[in-house]
């Protein structure tokens, strides 16, 4: 290596398909393009804190110094370290992924390194490892604070001189590729505890670049769902209702924990099935907090108002519908809803829909000629 080692889903996934509406779903794998990514405008849309994340990564692109990326899980880390291989000196070679999380502590290391013929138990063929891979690319390395500690130190010993060894070979390799790490973890209290060397620490965090949470950067929501909603009707070949004003000012005040990835998961919900329903939080406390304003908004009482008693007859009718083509069944209207019983009987409360039992079976009776129907929860 030189003087430095040289050097975010799910968006990829759907890019690959969205352009592929005919064939096959391609597999993806550790060693896909970068060129399939979300415009910039969608990427990093208009909100302060990610107009930060973009001018910090601009700025080392075109360097070939280690970066650490954290936040919260589905902040979009990865995809953020595509765009920063996509333009930087190492965009020529493989972006090669590796989640440290998803690969058991004794095979990620030859998953790492590779591994001689005759090296171990079934070691038929030799075989490259991903660092091997990224040669003169990017070596994405997410969830590093998931590496064990002796991993750590071989890796450690990789970045100081760029050498490497298979398992079960003597002699040494030499790899120059970019590194870029992620984690939504905090490596220093993993130090403090003894899960996280110091050292390794100190060579990864040369810049670091926080992803912000998708509540941190509300005014990017609607470009978003815009956006995930015509990946998913083009995935699926199906089309599905606007989003209106009322809606996107719903989503815009929800706290979206999952963040990207909810958000992703939730419209293409929204496509599949179609009513509001299919988007809005089962937690009613989630719910409540979605009525809020958010400080930008507060002089839209009158919009806030308009949209959360729409949202309520959209959900009133649609629950009314599936109570109906239940039998007043609960459970199953539940189930037919994809939403728990006990959100349905929170709901049928909420939205003013009779919830007594006897009094649903009677409006049962009533909007059947009086046909008897089963109100069995």
């Amino acid at each position: 290596m030189a003087q430095w080692p040289t050097l975010c889903s799910f968006l990829t996934l759907l890019e690959v398909r969205a352009n592929m509406p005919s064939e096959k779903p391609k597999k993806i794998t550790g060693t896909e393009p970068v060129d399939l990514l979300p415009p910039d405008p969608i990427l990093f849309g208009q909100s302060e804190a990610m107009k930060e994340v973009r001018l910090r990564a601009a700025k080392i692109c075109d360097t070939n110094i280690p970066v650490l990326l954290y936040g919260d899980g589905g902040t979009g880390k990865e995809v953020l370290a595509r765009w920063i291989h996509k333009h930087s000196p190492s965009r020529t070679g493989q972006f090669v992924k590796v989640n440290c999380a998803a690969i058991p502590g004794t095979l990620l290391e030859s998953e790492l390194f590779g591994y001689e013929k005759g090296a171990f138990t079934g070691a038929r063929v030799s075989k490259p490892g991903r660092v091997e891979l990224a040669h003169n690319g990017t070596l994405f390395l997410d969830e590093v604070a998931e590496l064990d500690l002796g991993l750590q130190s071989k890796l450690l010993q990789f970045l100081q001189d760029g050498h490497y060894s298979r398992i079960g070979d003597e002699s040494e390799r030499a790899v120059e590729a970019r590194l870029i790490c992620a984690t939504n973890k905090d490596l220093e209290h993993g130090i403090e505890a003894g899960r996280f060397r110091a050292d390794l620490y100190y060579r990864i965090n040369v810049v670091r670049i926080r992803m912000p949470r998708l509540r941190e950067r509300r005014e990017d929501i609607t470009i978003l769902a815009g956006y995930f909603k015509k990946q998913y009707e083009r995935q699926f070949v199906k089309e599905s209702a606007a989003l209106e004003p009322q809606m996107l000012n719903y989503l815009r005040n929800l706290d979206w924990p999952g963040n990207l990835r909810e958000l992703s998961n939730s419209i293409a919900r929204y496509v599949l099935i179609g009513p509001e329903a299919a988007i809005i939080p089962e937690s009613p406390k989630r719910r409540a907090a979605a009525a809020q304003a958010s400080p930008d908004e507060a002089n839209a009482g009158p919009l806030k108002r308009i949209a959360r008693e729409a949202i309520r007859d959209m959900e009133r009718n649609l629950i009314l519908e599936a109570l109906r083509a239940n039998q007043w069944n609960r459970r199953r209207a539940a189930v037919a809803l994809k939403i728990s019983y006990r959100a349905l009987i929170y709901k049928i409360r909420d939205t003013g829909l009779i919830s007594g039992r006897s009094k649903l079976s009677t409006d049962s009776q009533l909007d059947n000629n009086g046909a008897s129907h089963s109100s069995t929860d």
